[in-house]
């Protein structure tokens, strides 16, 4: 998932089996993307559950209707997750093409139809690009290289890119790990191209993952609808909303 203006090597890509989970590697020991074999279309990382916490902003109903686009596959759990599970539109953007092939014979990726499209890109070329622009409802970004150190596109004008890939209802969730001095940054930019209040975070997870969610336009919800909202998403999709709502806050409040 390193950007091609790096003209760095692109990692070996290779799997674990750990019982039941599979985990995607990308030349090293980290975990780039699981996949529990019973269910390969569920969500096994808590993190990786984390990032669909744009479905609290919308109406449940709408959701088939909307697309959702991944800056890097990963091991293809939300890809997955937004074909099969929530019936969306679909398109994710991989610059390895060696993490592609993984996903279709490893993790169970399905061939691409009429609403899954995975293309092999750079993440910046595709936001900084007018062909998605305000198409995309829920924009999910997760770019690491094999170190797993910081993301590897962080920057304001990166962040301004994927806010003018959103429909007016869109939402941006982005995967954060690394160091406290990498979060707080990569914070500030995300704030600094969506302004402080249309971003929220979660608290970070045991593993050190913290998910970040910035709106295309602020939204103030009245009391009760996040809570009204979760009650559906568990009850429909099985994702622990409920228990997002303990550790996600404004980050400006």
């Amino acid at each position: 998932m390193t950007p091609s203006n790096k003209k760095a090597p692109l990692p070996e890509v290779n799997f674990s089996d750990h019982g039941d989970i599979r985990y995607l590697h990308l030349g090293s020991v980290w975990v780039q993307g699981s996949m529990r074999m019973t269910d390969p279309f569920g969500l096994e990382l808590e993190y990786i559950q984390r990032m669909m916490a744009w479905l609290l902003f919308v109406e449940p109903d709408t959701v088939p209707q909307r697309h959702a686009m991944q800056f890097g596959l990963g091991a293809a759990a939300l890809t997955k997750f937004c074909r099969r599970r929530l019936r969306m539109k679909t398109t994710a953007i991989e610059l390895n093409p060696q993490v592609v092939a993984a996903c279709r014979l490893w993790f169970r990726l399905p061939a691409d139809d009429a609403k899954l499209s995975v293309v092999l890109g750079d993440a910046a070329e595709v936001a900084a690009h007018d062909h998605w622009r305000g198409q995309v409802d829920a924009l999910q970004v997760d770019l690491y290289d094999h170190e797993a150190a910081a993301p590897v596109l962080d920057s304001v004008e990166f962040y301004r890119d994927c806010r003018r890939l959103l429909t007016g209802d869109g939402c941006m969730t982005v995967n954060l790990f690394g160091r406290d001095s990498s979060y707080e940054r990569s914070l500030k930019h995300i704030a600094a191209a969506f302004g402080e209040v249309a971003v929220w975070a979660f608290r970070p997870t045991r593993e050190g993952n913290t998910v970040v969610l910035a709106l295309r336009e602020p939204k103030f919800p009245v009391r009760g609808e996040l809570a009204s909202r979760a009650d559906i998403i568990e009850e429909r999709w099985g994702l622990p909303a409920r228990k997002w709502l303990r550790a996600f806050k404004p980050v400006a409040g």
